[in-house]
């Protein structure tokens, strides 16, 4: 390690030479209204001889909750940003990593790669480093699946362990109403589900007052900063088209031909910057449910976004919920980003699809937990009664999963249709469709 390098580092590692610095760092750094994380994946870390993979999105608070998660385990990391010059120069080599790190970090001392996305080839150097056997506990984050993740499935298999980490859940921002009472508990949860369908669930949004201001500026970091710089798209203004298309067209069927028509481009391109918004953790598809009937339609896929803040913002729409003529797409937008941060990306188990007739009939949503089936409807109005669509009645029938549920802004009742149970449930209990 040159001087200069040594010098850097000790800038960006202030406890090398004062352990206690750390934990006042992190309480500087803490962001303005932090929420804590719910992060499961974490709870066993650190695990002696793997490396620890935290993935996700830009900004949805990766680097605070690595932050959070050593200081309350008394552990100050040697920290290094990969997004500077000198430490990908210096990480190009893990071997000569491995050798300078055992010189400047504290015996056991956990050593943090912030923002990999920037390295070359993090697996290698993860596997690297987790070969030549590491000195402390080995924490990576990372923002972009294709950088990080796609790069190291093959290269880390066995050697570590990983985690994702969504934008805030509608049970991360409703944690502090345990103790209110449950009148008050229902309605100012429900009130906090309409206002995440709208400004999404990143951080800086949540807590912000001006939260129009701070998605304008996601959506040029997460989307078109992104696309220039590590992905390199050329015509940014073709890409903005197509992502304003699919934000306009949330939660309809894929058409890449009709798409490319619209927006001057070929249908190969389009689904080029559509794989480039899914690596980012921008967009996500949801496939048709294969049933097996010959009605169904089985070979097109639906686009959400996986914020649905960033979705509002693109289309330039992040008015209240109540006055909004789009309530519908917002909605079921809303219960398609919160369904899938309650799957893992990484290792599903549950999988997500929608269910199609060619004669029109439509289930919102199908999971499948195992062997069981789960349809879900969504429905933007507060229904006083219990009441099925012929749509979803035509899917029980068909089907007979264990259990249906209605989504929807007041109603909760249950009853059974044939050997399923059907539940009409308010936005606010989302979470107990899974119960």
């Amino acid at each position: 390690m040159t001087d200069i390098e040594l010098q850097l580092l000790r800038l960006a590692n202030p406890w090398l030479l004062d352990p206690t610095a750390f934990p006042a760092f992190v309480t500087r750094r803490r962001p303005s209204g932090y929420i804590p994380r719910r992060l499961p994946a974490a709870d066993a870390w650190p695990s002696p001889d793997r490396a620890h993979v935290l993935a996700g999105a830009r900004q949805v608070g990766k680097t605070t909750f690595a932050w959070e998660h050593l200081a309350a385990r008394g552990s100050a990391p040697l920290f290094l940003n990969a997004e500077e010059t000198w430490v990908r120069a210096w990480l190009a080599s893990p071997t000569r990593a491995l050798a300078d790190l055992r010189q400047v970090a504290r015996p056991g001392a956990p050593i943090l790669i912030d923002e990999a996305q920037w390295l070359p080839e993090a697996g290698l150097l993860v596997k690297g480093m987790v070969d030549g056997g590491l000195p402390g506990p080995l924490y990576v984050t990372g923002s972009s699946s294709f950088h990080l993740a796609a790069r190291t499935r093959e290269s880390l298999a066995g050697r570590a362990a990983r985690a994702f980490m969504h934008p805030l859940s509608h049970a991360e921002v409703c944690a502090d109403l345990d103790e209110v009472p449950p009148l008050l508990r229902a309605n100012e949860a429900r009130a906090r589900f309409l206002r995440l369908a709208v400004t999404g669930g990143y951080p800086a949004a949540w807590t912000s007052t001006r939260p129009s201001d701070v998605l304008a500026e996601l959506v040029h970091a997460l989307v078109l900063r992104d696309a220039s710089d590590l992905f390199r798209v050329k015509d940014l203004d073709a890409f903005r088209r197509v992502l304003l298309l699919l934000a306009g067209q949330v939660g309809s069927l894929v058409n890449y031909a009709e798409w490319a028509s619209i927006c001057g481009v070929s249908r190969e391109t389009v689904g080029h910057y559509v794989d480039i918004l899914r690596e980012s953790q921008i967009v996500f598809t949801v496939s048709p449910f294969a049933g097996g009937k010959r009605a169904e339609i089985t070979g097109r896929s639906k686009i959400y976004f996986c914020d649905g803040g960033i979705r509002n913002a693109v289309v330039g729409q992040l008015q209240a919920f109540d006055e909004r003529t789009d309530r519908g797409p917002v909605l079921e937008q809303a219960v398609a980003a919160e369904i899938r941060k309650r799957l893992d990306p990484l290792a599903p188990r549950d999988t997500l699809h929608f269910w199609r007739t060619k004669a029109g009939g439509e289930v919102d949503f199908v999971l499948c937990p195992g062997e069981e089936l789960l349809g879900v409807e969504v429905k933007a109005a507060a229904m006083r009664e219990p009441e099925l669509s012929r749509s979803a009645r035509s899917f029980i029938e068909g089907y007979a999963p264990r259990r249906f549920v209605v989504i929807n802004l007041a109603l909760d009742a249950r009853e059974r249709v044939g050997s399923t149970e059907v539940r009409w449930l308010p936005v606010e209990r989302l979470a107990e469709m899974w119960g």
